[in-house]
């Protein structure tokens, strides 16, 4: 998985030495044109078996098309056979959203109390009410102590609470991986930045200087949750550990170089908001005291509240940019309204394949989670392409999904390649997917799903090993060339 920023590049260029040896070698000498008939080019066309011999893809293969207005199954492999789908579980956790929540649904966070403001004093608690928003961000937060300000507070006598109880607590989206990946943050109720903290460091004449912030575009307030110690070793590169009331991490001198910066997870989520509110309400001339997590939902009445851009939305840039905490936290949300309560997320993965199964008729799914990050997680291309063939999906989800380039034979994105797909890619250690939509150059319209993983592999990394283990960008990129060369044989076969 990559950082939850940064936009994934997707297919590979087609395959070198398919061509050879799928067609065997050119005639010695050169023999007299025959004419061709209509389906010269579909008979020409490598073998769907030819492709997947020739990709050195090893592990599960499983892949199914189908004609998008019929629903008829037109070619497939192992398409019964559940596998890993990394990201492209985040389809499916779109689809269980947009039935459940609608695709008008906006999050809100509030700012409540059931105190009385006198001369600017409010006596009693001030309460930061997380609403399961997954984009809360440090200007969005800026913009409700603005409105706290302008509600008449300057002081506030009682306690600063933060409520996190919309969803249950979870400390690590996915435990198997390294402490310090920020694609695998702590899950709650609120969240700020993706539950990530910006970490920066410089070399100075006195040694490394660090700051640990919840920067934004307009802001950039210190944090206190997180604390960042500079130790003197090579390995590890990072260490964490956690006080009840911080973040702590050490990071190693040897792997700094002059400087640079990441984001890294947060696990305590409400902290990290009150603490950046405490730091942003203080700018706009308000007191408050340190921030106190509370479970129970707040009465009172709202001073402030913030409400999130549509579901549609957060659900584009979902897919795009593969957030994965904006699908646990939209995948819990909708299972709460759906179930009424849930308790883990594992029980909201459950929650969400009873959907499935009921609304989609999917027989060979097993989400574990609603980001794909899990790789327990399985479902089949059969399952796959079933629910995206369905009416609603390709009303509701197929625009939202993001345009895939295929590629040239030098690698390079052809905007001029005949056939146009939009769809969900998925990565992770040795498991690709890709599942969506593709128009052929004759108009025709086909839905698809195509999944590998070598499981074996994946298995003997170790979890310190996770972030970039050996040979997995290697594997990754020959899935990748199968599917665009999977994609090009069905437009040609099935499209032409």
């Amino acid at each position: 998985m990559k950082n939850t920023f940064t936009r994934r590049v997707f297919l590979g260029g087609l395959a070198s030495g398919v061509a050879t040896a799928v067609w065997a070698e050119a005639p010695a000498v050169s023999l007299r044109p025959q004419l061709r008939g209509a389906g010269f080019h579909k008979r020409t066309a490598p073998a769907a078996k030819a492709l997947l011999d020739a990709s050195g893809v090893r592990g599960e293969v499983g892949f199914l098309v189908a004609d998008a207005d019929s629903g008829l199954r037109l070619e497939g492999h192992n398409a019964a056979t559940g596998i890993p789908p990394a990201s492209v579980a985040k389809a499916i956790t779109a689809l269980y959203a947009l039935d459940v929540l609608g695709p008008e649904h906006r999050f809100q966070t509030r700012l409540m109390t059931a105190g009385k403001i006198e001369n600017g004093i409010l006596q009693g608690d001030l309460v930061l009410a997380g609403g399961a928003d997954p984009t809360l961000d440090t200007n969005a937060l800026a913009e409700m102590a603005q409105g706290l300000k302008d509600s008449g507070v300057r002081e506030v006598r009682g306690d600063f609470l933060v409520y996190d109880g919309a969803l249950p607590f979870v400390s690590s989206i996915d435990p198997d991986q390294p402490d310090h990946v920020g694609y695998s943050p702590a899950v709650s109720g609120i969240a700020l930045n993706f539950n990530r903290v910006h970490f920066e460091w410089r070399r100075g004449s006195n040694g490394y200087g660090v700051t640990m912030d919840a920067r934004s575009d307009k802001y950039r307030p210190d944090v206190t949750v997180a604390r960042m110690q500079v130790a003197d070793r090579s390995t590890p590169i990072y260490t964490y550990a956690t006080t009840g009331v911080q973040d702590q991490w050490t990071v190693a001198k040897g792997a700094l170089g002059k400087g640079g910066a990441r984001w890294l997870p947060v696990r305590k989520p409400a902290l990290y908001a009150g603490d950046v509110f405490c730091t942003l309400a203080r700018a706009h001339g308000v007191q408050l005291k340190a921030a106190v997590t509370v479970q129970d939902a707040p009465a009172g009445r709202v001073l402030v509240t913030h409400s999130s851009e549509p579901l549609t939305d957060i659900l584009r840039d979902m897919l795009k940019y593969s957030t994965n905490l904006t699908a646990e936290m939209v995948g819990m949300a909708t299972s709460a309204v759906r179930a009424g309560q849930i308790t883990s997320l594992r029980a909201s993965a459950r929650e969400m394949n009873l959907w499935a199964q009921s609304s989609m008729g999917l027989t060979d799914i097993d989400l574990v989670d609603h980001s794909g990050l899990g790789g327990a997680s399985s479902i089949s291309a059969a399952d796959m392409v079933q629910a995206l063939a369905h009416p609603k999906s390709r009303q509701g989800l197929r625009p939202l999904l993001k345009t895939i380039g295929m590629r040239d034979s030098k690698g390079r994105i052809d905007k001029n390649h005949p056939i146009k797909v939009s769809a969900k890619t998925g990565t992770l250690n040795f498991v690709s997917g890709l599942a969506g939509y593709m128009t052929a150059q004759d108009g025709t319209e086909l839905v698809f799903a195509i999944f590998a993983a070598d499981e074996q592999t994946r298995n003997k990394i170790k979890r310190a090993d996770r972030e970039r283990p050996e040979g997995a960008r290697p594997w990754n990129r020959r899935a990748k060339t199968l599917q665009q060369n999977l994609i090009e044989r069905w437009g040609l076969v099935y499209g032409s």
